[in-house]
């Protein structure tokens, strides 16, 4: 045991310190290994010309010379020789086992005078699994990939292990020295009754989970009654994998028993003691400071069950967490805190004060009066995308505003700038900057958060920071010109920055803020197309609209509350002319086609009781229906309130090429529909969504559609303009202008990112 935990800690060391250097020396390591295994009886033998197998395994040595060829040719080169890699001694030596090695090996099991019919068989075969799992394994990108290198040490072992085998004696000498890939490949199908077969295949088992620890956990669930099962637990890295013995040590499986079992590891112990709980995930958040001993068990036991008192705390773990990551000090599970505080302020607060928009300010906003300026503060940053206009605009930031006195700036302090760019982001689009920044006293300290928003992208994980500097910019150019143009020039100096520093992300990032902070003004006439090379943003042609048949399919998504089934009734009015048809004759979806013009079919869902969940029925079976007779849809509309969007994105189809999200705030939801259908066209309202301009929308888009004619948004969006008399119309914003969307898009590209999920 001891030797298999010193070999243990070694390769995690080696993994964590120098991953690269293994990697940079694994073909010559291969080749070494090959030449390391000294000179067999296949290398020397000499196959007699007039040799022939045995007429009754004469289809044995078919089906080995079968994956010799096969094998030859897939380097791409129809010749006698295989070229797996850059190195033409390698090649040589790889080519030399596949060709002569195999052959040599058929010729002594055909030959051998000790093996019965049945052992020439079965070793024949293990020669021919062995040569097809290589052929399999040794192109693809994944875990079981096969170093094509190390083909070789393989036929080599192979020849050594079936030798032992023939005397019944362990393979297991021979498969320990191996790696994972070559030992895998060896011990494939033949030799599961040798002696030496399961202590060959532990080994195999533990190589594997040190060159793969995030997948030990399930790799020990799947290979039960491992000796090393236990030691390899306390070994992980307990930070990364916490969530991982959270869930396994609750199965009723061996590895369950085993995590369970480990009682002198603080941490192990109070994981396990977390998922034994009913109340387990609430405990989960607070890992860190429970295992540290700044806080216990009974301490959230304590407000657990108070919605209030639960979010306070977590707010204030948060807040203990950010200042703690500021000095390098990383706390375990500080993503599951972030993800169960976004979780409860939806829930238990904007979930609420959205759905009592129709009551007074009084009735409405109770629920938040307790809380403090900073835990109101993430309550908007933690709900963007789900919180009402009116709820952020009338109750949280008003609301949050006057607990801070009207400073702006001591409230960023206090939270340490903690997803500032969100907040920042949110503002703009609510057209409440403006406001926020005159709460600093210093007019120099506002410049400077402005500076800092736009700088130091290329720093950021992810792409999220970038994208809400990009979406805040329409609003900021419509509401506050001076900062949009400061902002400008501060993404001009930002990209001359990492122009010097040489900085490829940062390069594209500032490239493409720039091109979409100048395109939004009409008059700059940007070509976004030619600068950034993204798919049209002005246009949606036509034929990109139709499927094989000539047909444009459009899906439109109905909710059944009071307000979607009033909305439904005025959508087919729209439709009763002489231009449509409607076939009410489903009980679930209504089918509106066009009888004059061009093809088109629309697809409405019946907005049936949502109380018993039948809208949520008749919208799933529209789908399977759809997608049965190969209907996909190019225009997909939500028709609902907000927070149904989720659910209408999630059953939208990645055919769409225009959507139309006709709820409050949908706006926030762009880069979720892009997620699920990367070319789609956008529109949506950054504040309220208003039948008074969703209709006419309805109604211009499918007479386009069914006079043949392509979208082309700026003159659309003018005609549309002539069409809406509601002031609404102002806060929806029109594909071109939708800046985050369209960085998300342009980056992708520019960082080559397209083309490498085309590759797989």
């Amino acid at each position: 045991m001891s030797a298999l935990l010193t070999t243990f800690d070694v390769s995690i060391l080696i993994m964590k310190t120098a991953r690269h250097l293994i990697l940079s020396i694994v073909v010559l390591l291969a080749a070494v290994a090959a030449r390391s295994q000294g000179v067999s009886v296949a290398d020397t033998i000499k196959i007699p010309i007039a040799y022939k197998p045995a007429q009754n395994r004469e289809l044995r040595h078919d089906y080995i010379d079968n994956e010799q060829k096969s094998i030859l040719a897939a380097d791409g080169i129809a010749d006698n020789r295989f070229s797996p890699t850059s190195n033409d001694e390698i090649n040589f030596l790889v080519t030399q086992s596949l060709v002569k090695k195999v052959d040599a090996l058929q010729y002594l099991i055909e030959t051998d005078s000790i093996l019965d019919h049945r052992l020439k068989v079965k070793y024949l075969s293990g020669l021919e699994y062995v040569l097809k799992y290589f052929s399999q394994n040794w192109k693809i990108k994944s875990d079981k990939k096969v170093n094509p290198a190390s083909l070789p040490a393989i036929i080599n072992a192979y020849e050594q292990a079936m030798l032992k085998d023939r005397k019944g004696e362990s393979v297991e000498p021979v498969i320990s020295p191996l790696s994972y890939d070559a030992g895998s490949n060896v011990l494939v199908h033949i030799f599961e009754k040798n002696p030496g077969y399961q202590q060959a295949k532990n080994k195999l088992v533990l190589k594997y989970c040190i060159l793969y620890p995030d997948k030990a956990l399930a790799t020990l669930r799947d290979n039960p009654n491992m000796p090393f099962a236990d030691s390899l637990v306390r070994a992980l890295d307990k930070r990364k994998y916490a969530r991982q013995l959270y869930d396994f040590s609750q199965a009723n499986n061996h590895l369950g028993y085993v995590i369970r079992n480990i009682t002198d590891d603080v941490f192990i112990k109070t994981i396990v003691k977390m998922a034994r709980s009913r109340s387990g995930q609430q405990y989960f958040p607070f890992l860190d400071n429970i295992v540290s001993g700044k806080m216990t068990i009974e301490d959230i036991d304590a407000v657990k069950d108070d919605s209030l008192q639960y979010y306070k705390l977590l707010v204030r773990t948060q807040m203990d967490y950010v200042a703690r990551a500021i000095e390098k000090d990383t706390a375990f599970e500080y993503k599951s805190l972030t993800d169960r505080l976004e979780k409860k302020a939806r829930e238990d607060f904007v979930n609420v004060i959205n759905g009592l928009h129709n009551e007074g300010a009084e009735v409405r906003f109770r629920s938040i009066q307790p809380l403090s300026a900073e835990e109101l503060y993430y309550l908007a940053v933690s709900s963007d995308g789900s919180i009402y206009t009116s709820s952020f605009v009338k109750g949280v930031y008003p609301l949050m505003m006057k607990k801070v006195n009207n400073r702006g700036d001591s409230l960023l302090m206090k939270l340490k700038f903690d997803k500032y760019r969100k907040f920042i982001k949110m503002s703009a689009g609510y057209n409440t900057l403006g406001n926020f920044l005159s709460s600093f006293p210093k007019t120099d300290d506002a410049a400077s958060l402005m500076r800092a928003f736009v700088s130091n992208l290329e720093k950021s994980d992810g792409l999220e920071d970038g994208v809400d500097v990009a979406d805040s910019y329409a609003s900021i150019a419509e509401t506050i010109k001076p900062l949009a143009e400061e902002m400008l020039a501060n993404v001009e100096r930002n990209y001359e920055r990492n122009i010097a520093a040489g900085n490829k992300k940062g390069i594209a990032i500032y490239n493409i803020l720039q091109k979409l902070f100048l395109s939004a003004d009409s008059t700059k006439k940007v070509d976004l197309t030619k600068e950034l090379g993204i798919p049209p943003v002005y246009e949606v042609p036509f034929n990109a609209m139709v499927n094989d048949s000539g047909r444009v399919i459009m899906q439109v998504f109905f909710y059944g509350d009071k307000d979607g089934q009033g909305i439904f009734v005025g959508f087919q009015n729209m439709y009763g002319n002489a231009n449509w048809k409607i076939d009410r004759s489903n009980p679930q979806w209504i089918t509106i086609n066009s009888v004059k013009g061009r093809p088109v079919t629309i697809f409405a869902n019946r907005p049936l009781p949502e109380e018993t969940g039948e809208d949520e029925k008749a919208q799933q079976a529209l789908g399977e229906y759809l997608e049965k007779n190969k209907l996909y849809p190019t225009i997909t509309i939500h028709r609902g309130h907000s927070y149904y969007a989720p659910y209408t994105i999630a059953q939208m189809f990645p055919t769409s090429k225009i959507v139309f999200l006709g709820s409050c705030g949908g706006y926030h939801l762009v880069h979720d529909v892009l997620a699920k259908a990367s070319d789609a066209h956008i529109i949506a309202s950054k504040q309220i969504g208003a039948t008074e301009v969703n209709r006419p929308f309805f109604q211009l888009l499918t007479e386009k559609v069914r006079n043949g004619n392509s979208i082309d948004w700026v003159p659309f969006w003018k005609e549309l303009d002539r069409m809406v008399t509601a002031k609404e119309f102002e806060d929806y914003i029109p594909p071109y202008k939708n800046l985050g969307a369209l960085f998300i898009k342009a980056y992708k590209i520019a960082m080559g990112e397209e083309e490498e999920k085309k590759g797989f």
